[in-house]
């Protein structure tokens, strides 16, 4: 497959996801990355409204106490936010409105509101993956099972 030398395939997976993953691969991990600095505490932006803040001041303490939130990631977050922002607004128009209204010509037309909340999912899939806010990223970022935290059936089962 054509490409460009060293860009093609799969990114490269960042070396604190590697560590909190428990390096599955057992392979040697950059620790010279750079670190932007940890955030505690994150305001949101001003112009963010609505939903979209509301989910902000949910979300940014829980990011910044799992120490998945640092400086480089405000931007994922406002975009993640601001899409959930018109997800929800969309939402509220295909409620009032039905998600098929009439047009200029007084025919059937599907809402516009339809397809600004498609949009908007598919940029909340994308972003929330960066943040580990979707279930496959979050087990990608979750670290190795603690010793004892096996299978509680397996005593019944005649194991462990």
């Amino acid at each position: 497959m054509a490409g460009v030398a060293g860009r093609s395939g799969r990114k490269p997976k960042p070396a604190e996801k590697k560590l909190a993953a428990g390096n599955p691969g057992k392979r040697a991990i950059n620790k010279d990355t750079p670190s932007y600095g940890e955030i505690t505490n994150v305001f949101a932006p001003e112009w963010l409204q609505g939903h979209g803040r509301d989910l902000w001041e949910h979300l940014a303490p829980l990011l910044c106490r799992e120490k998945i939130l640092q400086a480089t990631d405000i931007q994922n977050l406002e975009a993640y936010c601001a899409a959930y922002g018109r997800f929800r607004k969309a939402e509220e128009d295909i409620q009032a409105n039905g998600i098929v209204v009439a047009g200029s010509q007084g025919g059937p037309l599907k809402n516009p509101a339809a397809t600004v909340a498609n949009e908007a999912l598919k940029q909340m899939a994308t972003y929330g993956s960066f943040l580990g806010l979707d279930p496959s990223s979050r087990q990608r970022m979750q670290g190795p099972k603690k010793p004892g935290a096996g299978n509680p059936f397996a005593k019944l089962l005649g194991g462990g």
